[in-house]
């Protein structure tokens, strides 16, 4: 079977990782924040928290930007669930934003609409989540300037797209948003097995979530209720979690972004070779908006209609027959039972619906060969031609 993602390790990685292994820490060390480091350099940020998960980093970026009961968290419904769980994990409630025709990304003319209807009636967002769907970077200037107008807060979901850039800067950056999150899981840009981090320019943001990853517990005197005990004391002043990475996952991250810009120019070159091979198969492939570098996280595809033409789901099956493991980027949030039951519906954001309808993603990752991918093309020539 050939993925649709799949990790890439080399001996480097491993002798990374054996490395902690052999080390006096294997958590709470000294590769955890080199790690972050070596990210925020590469960002541009002034500030990153390494966590287990983007799903935490979501969770802890909401609570640093005060995220609570009675306020509003709009996202985009074309995204893996997390985008919008985040906002509940905090009290708030959800909400949704139709996507670009184009991008598939959060629309920012939707976005307009929404807002001005929901400053008539009071319900202004605090927070809004733009996913970078497949890697492409959303319309951020425009993203950014609403916010200025109707004072909502940015965090940008990057988790599809960390060596992406966005108007020749990369994503991360913080020029339009106040935090950013990465994630790493296996099908990744890089992987940390599991793992995330959120990158902020801000000082404060990431001292409240270096808290909240960490119970909430300090060893800093100046955040403390009185002089510290001793030097072995340490304090809890906010309720927080566990949420750290451990020193095996961030020695494993730190070896892949030494590889980050290969696997990236592998991924375009990819992409590229998928543009021209699709030329003449009745499929639409990925518009990619001038403004944008995409980090090719996904390749996804829409079949288009006709009476002649096999469901999606007949060529889903036929190639999963094959051995092509295509898969399914996203079921749109708003129809999974679990918000149907707040009262969302079909029919609420049409554009997304439309997407799904037809979307496909096709195996895209940097150790896919150019004999993989033209079994990929092949096999979806035999089904669709």
């Amino acid at each position: 079977m050939i993925p649709y993602g799949r990790q890439d390790i080399n001996l480097a990685d491993i002798d990374a990782v054996v490395a902690v292994l052999q080390s006096d820490f294997l958590t709470q060390g000294p590769v955890v924040p080199k790690f972050e480091q070596a990210v925020a350099e590469y960002c541009g940020a002034a500030h990153a928290l390494a966590v287990n998960s983007a799903t935490s980093a979501l969770h802890i970026a909401c609570m640093a930007l005060n995220l609570g009961a009675g306020d509003w968290l709009w996202t985009t419904p074309n995204s893996f669930v997390a985008s919008a769980n985040c906002g509940l994990y905090c009290g708030a409630r959800v909400d949704f934003v139709d996507i670009d025709p184009h991008t598939y990304n959060l629309c920012p003319a939707r976005l307009a609409e929404k807002l001005e209807q929901a400053e008539r009636v009071g319900r202004l967002p605090k927070i809004v989540v733009p996913v970078h769907f497949s890697g492409q970077p959303c319309d951020m200037a425009s993203i950014y300037a609403l916010g200025q107008r109707y004072g909502f807060r940015i965090i940008e979901d990057a988790s599809h797209a960390i060596g992406g850039h966005y108007q020749n800067e990369p994503i991360g950056n913080g020029r339009y948003s106040d935090i950013t999150v990465f994630s790493f899981h296996p099908v990744k840009i890089i992987t940390t097995a599991e793992g995330g981090m959120a990158v902020t320019n801000h000082a404060d943001l990431a001292q409240k979530m270096a808290l909240y990853r960490s119970h909430g517990i300090t060893r800093d005197s100046n955040l403390m209720t009185h002089a510290p005990d001793g030097a072995w004391y340490y304090q809890q002043v906010t309720l927080g979690f566990n949420y750290r990475m451990t020193e095996l996952q961030a020695a494993l991250g730190l070896s892949q972004m030494q590889r980050l810009h290969e696997f990236i120019a592998r991924r375009r070159a990819l992409a590229a070779r998928y543009h021209t091979l699709l030329a003449d198969v009745p499929v639409m492939t990925p518009w990619q908006h001038p403004s944008a570098n995409s980090a090719w996280h996904l390749y996804v595809i829409r079949l288009k209609h006709s009476a002649q033409a096999p469901s999606r789901a007949a060529v889903f099956d036929y190639l999963r027959a094959a051995g092509i493991g295509v898969n399914l980027h996203y079921i749109p949030i708003h129809t999974q039972p679990y918000y149907a039951a707040m009262g969302f519906a079909p029919g609420d954001y049409p554009e997304a619906e439309r997407y799904y309808a037809e979307a496909m993603s096709l195996p895209m990752f940097a150790a896919l060969t150019d004999v993989e991918q033209n079994t990929v093309v092949n096999a979806l020539k035999a089904v669709l031609l």
